[in-house]
């Protein structure tokens, strides 16, 4: 799993028992499927259509450091399925996991439409065909 972005937990990203608020990292970790999804399908419009169960391991704290990790799984006609992990930087203890994120490639009109991927692709690669 790769982990792109690192986060630092800051007051405002607490719950009243001190610890980062589950809402906020969703909001992170939906945020982050989505980016991969677009860069991956070449498409800026993407929605997320599902999340499986999403399994709270541990907490963070005010000054801890965490990273989002997402790994695809699965390319479907319109939709790529990524899995998700967020671990504590420096302890590497997992904070949260979710198996499956259903992203869905959508046209101009808002309705599903097949992306035609059907492996990752990284960037770097398609920047040799140009």
């Amino acid at each position: 799993m790769r982990f792109h972005t690192r986060k630092w937990i800051k007051p405002e990203d607490l719950n009243p028992n001190g610890t980062l608020f589950g809402g906020r990292l969703l909001e992170w970790i939906d945020e982050e499927a989505a980016l991969y999804a677009i860069i991956q399908l070449e498409n800026q419009r993407v929605v997320t259509k599902y999340m499986s169960d999403i399994n709270f391991k541990s907490s963070a704290r005010e000054g801890e450091i965490i990273e989002i990790g997402i790994e695809p799984i699965e390319f479907g006609n319109s939709s790529l399925i990524l899995r998700c992990e967020v671990r504590n930087k420096m302890t590497r203890e997992s904070i949260i996991s979710i198996d499956k994120i259903i992203m869905v490639n959508l046209n101009e009109e808002g309705k599903p439409v097949a992306h035609g991927k059907t492996q990752i692709e990284y960037v770097k690669d398609r920047l040799k065909d140009k």
